[in-house]
């Protein structure tokens, strides 16, 4: 099977060979091309074409028909009719040029007759830099050199290697561009003095050219090969003794060791001889990472060193923290009794912190005590407690690590803002780039000399979540009064910015606000609220989003304008503050709708509007517009009532004015049941009080009528009575008689309708006389006589008033004008008022029928 393929191969190679010697035969089979002197000259030389047609192979017989054409590569350089064509070409250039030769007849398509390649090229420099070197002791020899400028032609090296006792090795390269051989051989270390002798010959067309001949020894070309299994040893987990241990080649006798921190570009560079594979290193830092290399070399004058080994990497051990840490803190009252401390503190330093940092420990205490308040540990950069606001207190703080703890550093909880004369002055910050912040002020007027340093505190003025924004601080001189911020700054974010100033354990401090780069707001406030407060509207609004204010915002604008309105809005500019997000505005028009919008504005520009809202104000009664004229018409009508005349007419008014139901007439008690059944009798009597009581109380008698007396002074007008004077008959009541011509009335009182006669014979009315006790009389006492007054007693239209009286006591007021005498006291009860005097009765405020024994000629109690 292995034969047969075997043969096949060698068949299809004689094939392929067979068509390539027939494609250069038919190629060429209607003429030739001859280049003189030769197909290879040097750079400048020039050369002969000659283009010349088989016999038989053109297409005339004459030959000036013919035309032959020459081509350099594509164009086109001789052109020349008959048989054969000769041209000389100069200048060509350094590499391979073709030549073409085509026959043309007439209009016919060009047919190719033959071509050639002239290869321009250089004689060989002579080879320089000529060395060889040995990969270990067990390694071949190989040697490298310069050749020098490209020949452009195909050259050949061969290098040669005379050693003792006429030993020669000798071996050639093929690569085209050959810069470097391997001998192959080996030289044993047995003969370490012994001298070799190697030169190499590069050989072209035009000529060649040897290298110097160069001699060296054994120790001379041998390179170690790198050392290896590197590894490193802590002497009792130790930083302060390292030891570097490796392994290398028998021969070694001299290392050479490198080491660097990772994050170093420099390296330290040890030389250590007869080392053995050993070395200790005495100066490594704790808690880093460093990278190690060792290379080996067999003497300490010849030779070469070996390649740098692989790296090796180790972190050393943990020491303990030399560093202090930088702790600053902030102050927040809660109350009048309490303060919230916020302490805060930066990372130590690799080179401080010598270790990982486990933990931080936070100690409390009052100094004016002594004693330690509070020890906290925690894994935070930051601290809050609350303590009292009276006294003096004092924190420390220190890092520790598996080894020890840092020194604490202490610090004092003093008012930062407190002085206000310590407060610098014109604090104001400007960009410095994408990620920096130029802060600068001037220090206080009246303390500066007492100013012991200054610290400039940054945050995020609006942070983009929920998390309190990172705190950042650093520290200044007291004779610098800038500070470039550099840490956790990002562009299009506002920084809120503080300068305090600390004298001892005062402090004053003075802020403003800043960003590094900022364009105009994303997007508008969002109004929440539309409130209406004392006659004003209230306008409350979210903030713009942190991600979308694209800086500090400088002022925000309110616009408002009537619905459905093309005029121009309305705005007010409200500075910008951290709280609250409200503000009033008392233009707008009550019981008219506007429209309200807000938008927000930076140094780069206006935002977008916000939400609309529309609102409605009501509005609320103005008192004041009242109160003033309700206070002139009051005295006005105080002054017209005060007047005698103006009162009387507006009583009369209200008389005049007052509903029906007030003037409803009261039943006459002469038609009452009782009044019918008991006669009247005319006689003296007196009965006891109780006893008349007790016997006029009948279970046929109705329920008593209460009468209410109400009190008006209303005199009325009387006619001279006809009769001289009263008459007395010893203790008992003496009638009265008048006649209804004798009776006179009030303006305001009409007359009586009718007049009722006694059955005795006499001209008396029912209920005729009426009499009241004096103040005297008592019950059964004859001594007292009771007053008489005749009265003619008669329901009007009016209610319960007298109808006639026709006498009146001795010592009453003369008939005056009624109008004079109406009452300064109005009263607006529901019964009309009478000229009916009240009566004097030891029954109460009450008067009942049933207390009455009423006839022609008497009243009795």
């Amino acid at each position: 099977m292995a034969q047969t393929v075997s043969g096949c191969s060698l068949a299809l190679i004689f094939i392929i060979m067979l068509l390539l010697v027939k494609a250069k035969i038919d190629v060429c089979k209607r003429g030739d091309v001859t280049v003189q002197p030769s197909h290879v000259v040097s750079l400048g030389s020039a050369v002969n074409i000659s283009c010349s047609l088989k016999p038989k192979q053109g297409y005339l017989t004459s030959s000036s028909l013919n035309k032959l054409i020459l081509y350099k590569f594509d164009r086109r350089i001789c052109v020349q009719h008959g048989h054969s064509l000769s041209f000389q070409v100069t200048g060509l250039p350094l590499g391979t040029t073709l030549f073409v030769c085509k026959l043309a007849y007439r209009s016919r398509k060009e047919i190719r007759i033959c071509g050639a390649e002239i290869s321009v090229g250089v004689v060989p420099e002579q080879p320089r830099n000529l060395s060889c070197i040995q990969k270990g002791e067990r390694g071949t020899v190989t040697c490298t050199w310069d050749r020098g400028r490209d020949t452009h032609l195909y050259t050949a090296y061969t290098l040669q290697l005379n050693g003792p006792k006429n030993l020669t090795w000798q071996k050639q390269c093929n690569d085209h561009y050959c810069d470097h051989l391997d001998l192959g051989i080996n030289l044993t270390p047995e003969s370490l003095e012994s001298s070799y002798t190697v030169k190499v010959t590069a050989i072209n067309s035009l000529g060649s050219a040897s290298s110097f001949p160069s001699s060296f020894t054994l120790l001379d070309i041998v390179r170690p090969l790198p050392p290896w299994d590197i590894r490193i040893k802590f002497v009792n987990a130790s930083v302060n003794r390292c030891t570097l241990l490796w392994r290398d080649e028998g021969l070694v006798l001299l290392n050479q060791l490198r080491y660097r921190p990772i994050n170093s570009r420099s390296w330290n560079m040890v030389n250590a001889t007869n080392a053995k594979g050993r070395y200790d290193l005495l100066d490594l830092k704790p808690f880093t990472e460093y990278e190690f290399q060792i290379s080996s070399k067999l003497h300490l004058y010849k030779g070469s060193w070996s390649d740098w080994s692989e790296s090796l990497q180790i972190q050393t051990p943990e020491e303990e923290p030399i560093g202090m840490l930088d702790v600053w803190y902030m102050r927040q009252h809660i109350d009048h009794n309490r303060q919230q401390i916020s302490l805060f503190w930066k990372n130590l330093s690799l080179s401080e912190a010598r270790g990982k940092i486990l933990h931080y420990q936070v100690t409390l205490q009052e100094v004016a005590g002594g004693e330690i308040t509070l020890q906290n540990i925690t894994e935070d950069t930051s601290w809050t407690w609350v303590i009292p606001r009276t006294g003096t207190w004092a924190v420390a703080v220190s890092a520790a690590n598996s080894k020890g703890s840092s020194l604490p550093t202490r610090i004092n909880i003093t008012d930062l803002c407190g002085a206000e004369l310590l407060a610098p002055q014109q604090v104001f910050a400007k960009s410095e780039g994408m990620d920096k912040l130029m802060v600068m002020w001037t220090p206080p007027e009246k303390a500066a000399t007492a100013v012991q340093k200054y610290v400039v505190e940054w945050r995020e003025l609006h942070p983009g979540g929920g998390m309190q924004p990172p705190l950042g601080w650093l520290w200044s001189p007291p004779y610098r009064l800038s500070a470039l911020i550099s840490e956790n700054i990002k562009p299009y974010i506002c920084y809120e910015i503080r300068v305090h100033a600390l004298a001892g354990d005062q402090g004053g401090c003075n802020s403003t606000r800043g960003n590094s780069q900022h364009k105009a707001p994303l997007s508008g406030p969002h109004i929440n609220a539309i409130s209406e407060e004392e006659g004003s509207v209230l306008i409350s609004w979210d903030e713009i989003p942190a991600q979308e204010q694209m800086g500090c915002i400088l002022h925000y604008r309110i616009y408002w304008k009537e619905r459905d309105s093309n005029s121009q809005p309305q705005f007010c500019e409200i500075p910008y503050r951290l709280s609250p997000n409200s503000h009033p505005i008392d233009s707008l028009q009550p019981r008219v709708t506007y429209v309200l919008w807000m938008t927000a504005l930076t140094a780069a520009g206006e935002s977008p509007q916000g939400n609309e809202r529309e609102f409605c104000l009501q509005g609320k009664a103005n008192w004041s517009a009242f109160v003033a004229p309700s206070i002139f018409m009051a005295v006005i009508m105080v002054g017209i009532l005060s007047m005698r005349c103006f009162r009387q007419k507006v009583f009369v008014l209200l008389l005049a004015l007052r509903p029906q139901w007030c003037s409803k007439e009261i039943p006459d008690p002469a038609n009452s049941t009782w009044a019918k059944k008991y006669p009247i009798v005319e006689e003296k009597t007196q009965l006891a009080l109780d006893r008349l009581l007790t016997d006029w109380a009948t279970p046929e008698e109705p329920e008593p009528l209460v009468i209410s007396e109400v009190l008006c002074r209303v005199t009325p007008v009387f006619r001279p009575p006809h009769h001289p004077s009263w008459s007395e008959k010893g203790q008992g009541i003496q009638g009265h008689y008048t006649s209804e011509e004798d009776t006179g009335y009030s303006a305001s009182s009409p007359p009586p309708p009718r007049a009722l006669t006694a059955e005795t014979g006499q001209g008396v009315n029912l209920y005729k006389v009426l009499g009241s006790k004096g103040p005297d009389s008592k019950l059964g006492n004859p001594a007292s006589p009771l007053t008489i007054l005749p009265v003619d007693y008669l329901p009007t239209h009016e209610g319960y008033l007298p109808s006639n009286m026709n006498y009146l006591p001795s010592h009453e007021a003369p008939i005056t004008d009624p109008l004079e005498e109406l009452p300064q006291h109005i009263s607006l009860s529901i019964f009309p008022s009478s000229s009916l005097r009240p009566l004097t009765f030891s029954c109460g405020e009450k008067l009942t029928l049933d207390q009455l024994k009423m006839g022609c000629g008497s009243l009795m109690l």
